[in-house]
């Protein structure tokens, strides 16, 4: 019999986390998690990865069935989709859709049906199956890829809250990002993100994260944390958004100068670059420690500038980051600009 505590702590969780609640039913029940019978439990369930690499999700069979099918699929829960990848019956293999195009079997041995992927991309990110189909005897194994990279609050030129949620979408994915998980947006938080906006996140509900409680954003009294407004009207309602970007193949640099926007992008232009996006000043500063005192502008037609340590004269605030002076006049020549080659 279970305990009222128990009962509670059941009746606690939401639906969306049924399987969890399944487990922790069959734990407090004393019933045995079934052991798969045809496929090893892997090593490990995370497999980190950066963008532009290859990457391989282990599956590994430690016997036969007389008959079988392997089957790789990507899991959506914001879709409430699985999109197939590949399916392979041991001799032969079809791939499936757009990651099925770079996606082949390692086949390391006789009994490996481990995937990988070739050229990493952002939107590779999240839960994989890999699912032996054998009539009754079904088993599978999830895993989970994720990749190095850092979280950024982004809002349009006419301010605050303007997006709703395909439209913060599209914006993320314009400037060399995409929409953050909460995974990604919590390990920011803790890594020391402190941002009082609402922003949209990758499965349509809408947060904050706080370091430093204030009136502001919630008031003094609570602690510090992700705020949560829940699942928002992807259609009527507007926010901010928190995108994700990855390290690039390729170099940030500053044009010192002062130039207008179109001649900010000229000038990198004339040396064989493009003026950067925001992600991937974000990314150059988070993961090549750029730091530049001088304001810059950026292919959105904001003017920013990365520090990686702090100082007096270039901003004056203790913390590193990517400063912000907004979106100035493009006509303004104020400014240098950011440009970005491929390596």
């Amino acid at each position: 019999h279970l305990s009222m505590h128990q009962l509670l702590l059941l009746a606690s969780l939401c639906l969306s986390s049924l399987p969890a609640a399944l487990t922790i039913y069959e734990k407090a029940a004393g019933a045995p998690t079934p052991r798969l019978q045809y496929l090893l439990e892997p090593l490990y369930e995370v497999v980190h990865a950066q963008r532009g690499a290859t990457v391989t999700l282990p599956c590994v069979l430690r016997a036969w069935p007389p008959h079988y099918k392997v089957k790789w699929s990507k899991v959506e829960p914001a879709e409430l989709l699985e999109n197939i990848i590949l399916v392979t019956n041991g001799a032969q293999h079809k791939t499936y859709g757009q990651l099925g195009g770079r996606a082949r079997l390692r086949r390391g041995h006789r009994n490996d049906a481990s995937l990988t992927i070739a050229g990493v991309a952002l939107e590779d990110e999240g839960r994989y199956r890999c699912q032996l189909v054998n009539g009754l005897e079904d088993e599978s194994l999830s895993l989970t890829l994720t990749l190095d990279g850092v979280v950024f609050p982004y809002q349009t030129s006419q301010g605050r809250y303007r997006f709703n949620y395909f439209e913060a979408k599209q914006a993320c994915e314009e400037q060399d990002s995409r929409l953050a998980t909460y995974q990604q947006l919590y390990k920011a938080w803790t890594e020391g993100l402190d941002w009082c906006n609402a922003g949209w996140i990758l499965d349509g509900t809408v947060h904050y994260p706080i370091i430093n409680p204030r009136e502001p954003c919630g008031g003094r009294l609570l602690v510090p944390g992700i705020r949560t407004y829940g699942a928002k009207d992807k259609q009527k309602d507007r926010f901010d958004a928190f995108c994700f970007t990855s390290p690039v193949r390729g170099q940030v640099y500053f044009i010192q100068g002062h130039l207008s926007f179109k001649e900010a992008g000229q000038a990198c232009h004339n040396q064989g670059a493009t003026i950067a996006k925001v992600g991937q000043l974000y990314s150059a500063w988070k993961f090549s420690q750029l730091d530049t005192c001088d304001g810059g502008w950026l292919a959105d037609g904001s003017v920013r500038y990365p520090i990686t340590t702090p100082r007096t004269h270039c901003g004056g605030l203790l913390d590193p980051g990517v400063r912000s002076f907004g979106f100035p006049n493009k006509e303004q020549r104020t400014y240098g600009t950011y440009c970005f080659s491929v390596k």
